[in-house]
C-alpha cells in the first residue's frame, strides 16, 4: 500500500484551528460522500428537508438525529456505494482527472471506495453487524495504529505479540495494521481459541517480547498461568489492553505478576475503541508514579460530542455525559452521530496534556457502559439501580482476590421471584477464603447497599473455564442466568 501521509497537526494545533478544520472534513465527508451516497443519509436530509451544504460545521450536527445501534438493522444503508453518473461530475473527480488523468483517477476512485475488509460488532445483545472498509480506511486504521505506538512510547525494534483472537474485529485488525503501520515485528497468537493457554505461553516464551497487545482477562489468566510455569518474560516493558475495561486494581495485579516474571517497571496502558469507529485511541504514556491523562483521540480523524444521556444536549467541556461520534475521513461504513452508550466520567477537554503537551482532545476519567446499569429487585429493595460498572471496578480492586464471576439467578429458579446476586471467587495466593468473603461483603454494602446472596470460591481451572478464556471471544464476568419469565 502506498504510505499515506500523516497529519501532524493533530497533536499540535490550537482548539480554534481544531475547530475549523473539522468542519472542512465534515462538510467535504458528507457533501461529497455520505449523503450522495449513502442510502439511510440520502433519505435523512430529504425527509428532514435540508441539503449536505446546510451542515456547515460540527456546530451544525445538532441538527441531525442521533444514529444508533438499532438504525443498523440494515446495514448496507451505511455504506457509501457511489453512483457513477454522480461522482464523474463532482467537481474533486474532475480536478483529479485533469491533474492525474482519466486512469489513475479512476484507480484513486476504487482504492477510497471499494470494501476490501469488514469488521463486526461481537453480537453479544443483538446480531453481529457488519463494517466495511475500504483501502483508504485501511491507511487511517495504519496511521491510527501507529499513532497508538507512539503515544505507549514503543519502539520500532521491539517484538509485539498481538494476543487478540482472530476474528473479524476491530481489534484483532487494529493491532495488525499498528505493526505495520509502525514497522514493527508484531507477531499474532490468535488469542485463546487458536492455540490456547499452553500455546500462547511457549510462543510468548520463545518470541521473549518487549510489548504484549491483549483482552485484560485473558491477559491475566496466561501471566497467572506463566507465573505458577516459573516462565520468565524479563524483556517485557509495554502492556496495551483493549476490548475490556481495565480497572486501576486490574492495572496493579497485572504489574505484580509482571514483577514475579522477572518484568519491572512494565507500563500498563488501555485502549477504548469501538467497531461504530472504526478506530481506537490511547493514553500518552505518564511519567513515573503519575497518574495517567486520558485517552488521546485524532480530530483529523473524528469529532466526538458528549452529551446528556438524558435529553442528547451537548454539555460543557469537562462534563461528564455520553459519548456520541462521528467519523471525518471514513469510507465504507459509516455512521453520523452515532450514540455509544457509553458514558465518560470526566468528560472531553481541549487542554494540552500534561504530560505530552499534544493538544488533541482527550476523554478524561472512566468509561462505563448505560446497559450495565441494571434494574434488580434483590430482597426487599424492589426496582433498584445496580451499576456494574462499580461492581467490576470494586472486585477488580479488591486486594487477595484473584479471579471472579457475578452470576445473577432467580430466587429458587422462579421468574417471578426476586434477585439474586452470587459472586464466585478465586483467592489468590495466600488469601484466605472466609476473610475474603468478608471483604466482598463489606465492600458490596459500601456501594450498591446490599451483599452478594452467596459467594462460591472455586480453582483457578474451575474460573478459567466459567469464565470461558481461550473459548470465548471476550471472557465471561458477568453472567445473566435468570430464566425468562414469557418462556414457556
Amino acid at each position: 500500500m502506498k504510505p499515506r501521509p500523516s497529519n501532524p497537526w493533530w497533536a499540535t494545533t490550537s482548539h480554534d484551528e481544531i475547530h475549523q478544520r473539522q468542519d472542512v472534513l465534515l462538510r467535504r465527508l458528507l457533501k461529497d460522500r455520505v449523503v450522495p451516497f449513502t442510502a439511510y443519509y440520502g433519505k435523512l436530509f430529504k425527509e428532514l428537508g435540508i441539503e449536505a451544504g446546510d451542515i456547515r460545521g460540527t456546530d451544525d450536527l445538532e441538527k441531525l438525529p442521533f444514529t444508533s445501534k438499532a438504525d443498523l438493522a440494515n446495514p448496507r444503508d451505511f455504506v457509501i456505494i457511489p453512483d457513477e453518473k454522480v461522482l464523474r461530475h463532482q467537481w474533486s473527480t474532475l480536478k483529479y482527472a485533469i491533474t492525474h488523468g482519466p486512469s489513475a483517477t479512476k484507480q484513486a476512485l476504487e482504492e477510497e471506495l471499494r470494501p476490501i475488509l469488514l469488521t463486526s460488532t461481537t453480537g453479544r445483545s443483538s446480531a453481529p453487524v457488519p463494517f466495511l472498509y475500504t483501502k483508504h480506511d485501511l491507511a487511517n486504521l495504519e496511521e491510527c495504529g501507529r499513532r497508538m505506538m507512539e503515544l505507549c512510547q514503543s519502539d520500532a525494534s521491539w517484538r509485539h505479540i498481538n494476543a487478540f483472537p482472530f476474528a473479524p474485529h476491530l481489534a484483532f485488525w487494529l493491532a495488525h495494521h499498528a505493526g505495520t503501520g509502525f514497522n514493527t515485528f508484531m507477531m499474532s497468537t490468535g488469542g485463546g481459541k487458536t492455540l490456547g493457554t499452553e500455546g500462547n505461553l511457549n510462543l510468548i516464551t520463545k518470541i521473549d517480547p518487549d510489548a504484549i497487545i491483549a483482552m485484560p482477562t485473558f491477559l491475566y489468566h496466561l501471566l497467572q498461568q506463566a507465573t505458577q510455569d516459573g516462565l520468565r518474560w524479563t524483556k517485557l516493558k509495554r502492556i496495551v489492553l483493549g476490548g475490556e475495561k481495565v480497572p486501576l486494581g486490574m492495572r496493579r495485579k497485572l504489574r505484580a505478576l509482571c514483577e514475579q516474571m522477572g518484568a519491572e517497571d512494565v507500563a500498563i496502558m488501555s485502549t477504548y475503541g469501538f467497531t461504530e469507529a472504526k478506530l481506537a485511541w490511547t493514553e500518552c504514556m505518564p511519567p513515573k508514579g503519575e497518574e495517567v491523562s486520558g485517552l488521546h483521540v485524532y480530530p483529523d480523524q473524528m469529532f466526538l460530542e458528549i452529551v446528556d444521556p438524558e435529553t442528547g444536549k451537548r454539555v460543557p467541556d469537562g462534563q461528564p455525559g455520553e459519548i456520541v461520534c462521528t467519523p471525518l475521513d471514513a469510507r465504507g461504513t459509516v455512521v453520523v452521530r452515532y450514540r455509544t452508550g457509553d458514558l465518560i466520567e470526566g468528560g472531553i477537554t481541549y487542554e494540552p496534556c500534561p504530560h505530552c503537551g499534544r493538544t488533541c482532545p482527550r476523554l478524561i476519567g472512566k468509561i462505563s457502559r448505560v446497559s450495565d446499569i441494571r434494574e434488580l429487585n434483590v430482597n426487599k429493595l424492589k426496582g433498584t439501580l445496580v451499576d456494574f460498572n462499580a461492581l467490576e471496578n470494586l472486585l477488580d480492586d479488591t486486594d487477595g482476590l484473584g479471579a471472579w464471576q457475578i452470576e445473577l439467578r432467580k430466587r429458587n429458579d422462579d421468574p417471578l421471584e426476586t434477585d439474586q446476586v452470587v459472586v464466585h471467587a478465586v483467592p489468590a495466593e495466600g488469601s484466605g477464603s472466609e476473610a475474603l468473603r468478608e471483604q466482598i461483603s463489606q465492600r458490596f454494602g459500601q456501594a450498591v447497599e446490599f451483599a452478594p446472596n452467596d459467594i462460591v470460591f472455586h480453582s483457578w481451572d474451575e474460573m478459567r473455564r466459567m469464565q470461558g478464556v481461550g473459548k470465548e471471544l471476550k471472557e465471561k464476568k458477568v453472567v445473566d442466568n435468570r430464566p425468562n419469565p414469557e418462556a414457556p
